[in-house]
Parts: structure tokens; C-alpha cells; sequence
């Protein structure tokens, strides 16, 4: 399998997910408890979340060079850090919570996992410093 291959396929189901959640914001809002997708505000703030996965899915499917794909899997990666912190105080004492942050923590180690299966697997890397050289 060629070494971009998972990393570019979390990055479309990334954003496929995203513009899910664009036009359904209940897609995000009634698992996670934070409400049943009437509120407007709360609509509002998923869409925010859902056009940053749009963009950085997309951006991680079509970088065309190694770093390229390395800083959009970065983004990635952080962006999902960042929902686990967010919605994990948000979510206190709540039930859904458990179930919110096994999803967001474990789909943030799935992209750091095809980010580094990338990195081990580029050819190019050869000759960096650290890297092993022939």
C-alpha cells in the first residue's frame, strides 16, 4: 500500500464528516449530549467545528508534497487534541461524555498513526539528520 494511502482516506472521511455535520449539525450536537440540534447557537458553533474538519480533511487529502502532509496531519492531530479537552470539560458529570472522548481521542491517535506510518514509510526521508543513511 502506498504510505499516503491511509492518511489521505482520514483525511476525505474527515471531511466528508465535516460537511456531514455542515448540514446536520445534530450529526455532532445529540451524541455528545450538547443538545438536540434546535439551538441556534449551539448549530452555529458546530458548523465552526465541522468547516475546521472540512478544510483540514481536505487539505490532508490533496497535500501534494511530504511536508505538506505532515503540517496538515499536525493540524489534524491538534485539532482533535483540542475537541478532547474542550468537550471533556464541557462535558462533566454528564453520561455521554466517556463515549465523546473515546471517539475524539481515538480518532486523533488514528491520524497520528497514519501520519507516522507515512513518515517511517518515506522513501525521501533517507539522508535527514537522524535518519539512517546508506
Amino acid at each position: 500500500m502506498n504510505p499516503t494511502g491511509p492518511a489521505r482516506l482520514l483525511g476525505v472521511a474527515t471531511a466528508l464528516y465535516g460537511a456531514a455535520v455542515v448540514l446536520r449539525p445534530e450529526i455532532l450536537l445529540r451524541p455528545t449530549g450538547l443538545g438536540a440540534g434546535a439551538e441556534p447557537g449551539l448549530r452555529a458553533t458546530a458548523r465552526m467545528i465541522a468547516l475546521r474538519d472540512l478544510i483540514s480533511g481536505l487539505a490532508w487529502a490533496v497535500a501534494s508534497t511530504p511536508r505538506a502532509r505532515r503540517t496538515a496531519a499536525a493540524i489534524r492531530v491538534g485539532s482533535d487534541a483540542a475537541d478532547t479537552v474542550v468537550l471533556g470539560l464541557a462535558l462533566r458529570g454528564r453520561t455521554e461524555r466517556r463515549k465523546t472522548l473515546a471517539v475524539t481521542s481515538s480518532w486523533g491517535l488514528l491520524c497520528a498513526a497514519a501520519a507516522l506510518h507515512e513518515v517511517r514509510r518515506d522513501p525521501g526521508r533517507r539522508g535527514r539528520a537522524g535518519a539512517r543513511r546508506p
